[in-house]
């Protein structure tokens, strides 16, 4: 029998009314023919209220007791959709981690996978079973003890499990229809992607879009995992959604396939520092240490004063999430007391937005810089920082002009054509 994974995100099996139309899709799918692996998230909103048991009861918490806590939402699902499932006459059982067996490290709360060995589901499905529904998000270590995944971690157990059993075709339910060239609340011309390609789509997550959690889509494109977006709360077929998919099964793509925005940036400048040999290094290995999620970085031109002792001097510039600024902060003031850097202050801009264009179609093109940077000007929009890649170009700007900056690029680049 094809076998096809399908994963339902925690809005669409928030409640039980939500849970039976869930079945029913499954139900469609059983009906074409495929064996299924459902992989589940927990109700909408249960994550959150078992971390917050957790941390009412113990503020120092062990995380192995964390992560058996805060894993139970899934469990629960897992065995409301199989109940569901058995009282429309399909034969269906409900999987935990440690059942599975679901094997990954013993990093809790964060942890990764090692092997998820397709022995025990394959012999439900030999013995006739059509589902196995999934608790997602969660693992077994070689100890024995329950795991989680980190946020998002039911999207990439989807992935896994498709990757494992050699699915079809890996589909995730979400409350959105597909993958689109932009926010459809910044701009009524945003456009549904019928495809989308591995690395633009991994871009465009990176980059602030939460249609897909990151760690999924560079499993996908690892192990070639064809996805699927759409909606739980919509009839579907066959072409429903938008397929993330390899760059050969798409005909000819657009330069620019979407236009992508962070609001919760900082830019971080460190004004006169030395310039020398091996500064870089000792700037972002304390900020790597610090778990400081470095992105654009710029380095001005080194200046020497008259007479200076010091000799050259260099502003350097990077970016970092707002909620990161504290400690990259104390990263640098640590480092000066261990001597290994030093400089006159450090500036933050805690009051702007990243911007990135994002489109495989880039490699071939030139000029997409130049397009970018006009529309920006046209509307008076002032660069901070740029970075590029081979399919990507990023700004920071001011926050204030945010919706304004992705509404001219997505009409500078005519992304609301097909």
């Amino acid at each position: 029998m094809p076998l096809l994974v399908m994963k339902f995100g925690g809005t669409s099996v928030a409640d039980l009314a939500r849970i039976e139309n869930a079945a029913k899709k499954v139900q469609a799918e059983v009906a074409r023919g495929y064996d299924v692996i459902v992989i589940v998230s927990a109700m909408s909103g249960e994550t959150n209220k078992m971390v917050g048991f957790v941390e009412g009861t113990s503020k120092l918490y062990d995380a192995r007791e964390y992560d058996a806590v805060v894993s139970s939402g899934e469990n629960v699902t897992a065995g409301l959709l199989a109940l569901r499932l058995q009282e429309m006459d399909i034969a269906a059982r409900s999987w935990q981690g440690w059942q599975v067996p679901i094997n990954t490290t013993s990093a809790h709360s964060s942890a990764r996978f090692i092997s998820i060995p397709r022995d025990n589901i394959d012999a439900k499905f030999a013995e006739g079973f059509k589902v196995a529904v999934v608790a997602g998000f969660q693992g077994v270590s070689a100890e024995g003890r329950i795991t989680t995944l980190g946020r998002g971690g039911s999207d990439t157990t989807a992935v896994a499990f498709a990757a494992a059993f050699g699915a079809e075709r890996c589909d995730i339910y979400t409350d959105v229809d597909g993958v689109y060239t932009t926010d459809p609340r910044i701009t009524n011309k945003a456009r549904k992607l019928d495809k989308i390609a591995f690395e633009e789509m991994l871009e465009l997550a990176s980059l602030g879009a939460k249609v897909l959690q990151t760690r999924s889509v560079e499993l996908a494109m690892r192990y070639k995992v064809r996805l699927r977006v759409l909606s739980s709360f919509e009839d579907t077929d066959e072409t429903s959604g938008t397929l993330v998919c390899d760059e050969d099964e798409i005909m000819e793509s657009k330069v620019v396939s979407g236009v992508a925005y962070s609001r919760d940036e900082a830019k971080v400048t460190l004004v006169r520092v030395e310039d020398r040999p091996g500064i870089a290094a000792a700037i972002f290995g304390p900020l790597a240490e610090a778990g400081v999620n470095v992105d654009m970085i710029v380095q001005n031109i080194s200046e020497v004063e008259a007479g200076s002792v010091k000799g050259a001097t260099t502003d350097m510039t990077f970016s970092c999430p707002t909620n990161q600024v504290a400690r990259a902060q104390k990263a640098m003031e640590d480092a000066v007391a261990a001597g290994m850097i030093t400089y006159d202050g450090i500036v933050v801009d805690s009051d702007v937005a990243k911007i990135s264009v994002v489109g495989i179609g880039m490699r071939s093109h030139a000029g997409v810089a130049a397009t970018m940077f006009k529309a920006l000007s046209k509307e008076n929009v002032n660069i901070k920082v740029i970075a590029t890649s081979e399919i990507k170009i990023s700004v920071l700007i001011d926050r204030k002009y945010m919706e304004l900056a992705v509404q001219a690029l997505h009409d500078a680049f005519e992304l609301e054509k097909a």
